[in-house]
């Protein structure tokens, strides 16, 4: 019989035949990963974004900067107080923003029931309220016992004996004073930029519809009187508002 084989002479065999044809299929490694920035560290610029903007681009932008520095400055601006900055009560009790009679003409007017002066105020009022309001003009009623102690009734009595008497449709407020320490504030606001404080009933203060003070007079000049200047005013605004359309 002859030698037996070696088994284990053939399996290195087969095991180093294996491996060299792994190792020959083996994919060459590739190059190294880059490395890693630390946490927080910027990439470099490149040398375009580091370039100075065109001369132009820089005065555009000067000019925008400008511009809102402007804006920002007017919206912080705080504006001059006017008579619709005010509040009152009404004859009936209702506080009233006169916010609302912006945009049109105001003639404001301290009224009492039992002055010389009552008859001929009153109708005249509600004639010129009849004629020029109430989306332009708006005669501003508001009671005052300060002078004669010639309105000493209620607000509900004072508001009876218009209605009645002259049959008045312009806004009537609750009574106030109109001068002194007292002072309603649209009242004070009215002096102080008029120059011209009360000194008896139906004085009587022409308010632009931008809430500035054009006019003053005292009971003496009649509502005739300063008609031309108060329908002049209204149709400037009409025609303004006609432009605006």
């Amino acid at each position: 019989m002859g030698r037996p084989r070696s088994r284990g002479r053939r399996s290195t065999a087969r095991w180093e035949e294996g491996g060299a044809s792994c190792l020959e299929g083996r994919v060459a490694p590739g190059p190294p990963p880059p490395a890693s920035r630390p946490c927080g560290a910027r990439a470099p610029c490149p040398a375009s974004a580091l370039a100075t903007p065109p001369a132009p681009e820089r005065d555009m932008v000067a000019a925008r900067a400008a511009a809102w520095l402007l804006l920002a400055a007017a919206a912080c601006a705080p504006r001059e107080q006017d008579f619709y900055d005010f509040k009152a009560v009404n004859i009936r009790g209702k506080l009233v923003s006169l916010e609302k009679y912006r945009g049109s003409v105001s003639l404001v007017v301290n009224v009492a029931s039992e002055c010389g002066f009552t008859d001929q105020h009153y109708r005249a009022l509600q004639q010129l309220q009849r004629d020029l309001g109430p989306h332009h003009f708006n005669v501003l009623a508001f009671p005052c016992n300060q002078f004669g102690q010639q309105e000493p009734d209620s607000n509900k009595e004072i508001e009876n004996f218009a209605r009645r008497t002259y049959s008045v449709s312009f806004p009537m407020f609750s009574k106030i004073a109109v001068t002194g320490t007292g002072a309603h504030p649209a009242f004070k606001f009215l002096t102080e930029t008029s120059g011209k404080e009360p000194t008896w009933n139906f004085w009587k203060y022409l308010v632009a519809p931008d809430g500035k003070v054009v006019g003053a007079w005292d009971p003496t000049v009649s509502v005739e009187e300063i008609r031309p200047q108060v329908t002049a005013l209204v149709r400037k605004l009409i025609l303004k508002k006609r432009e605006d359309l």
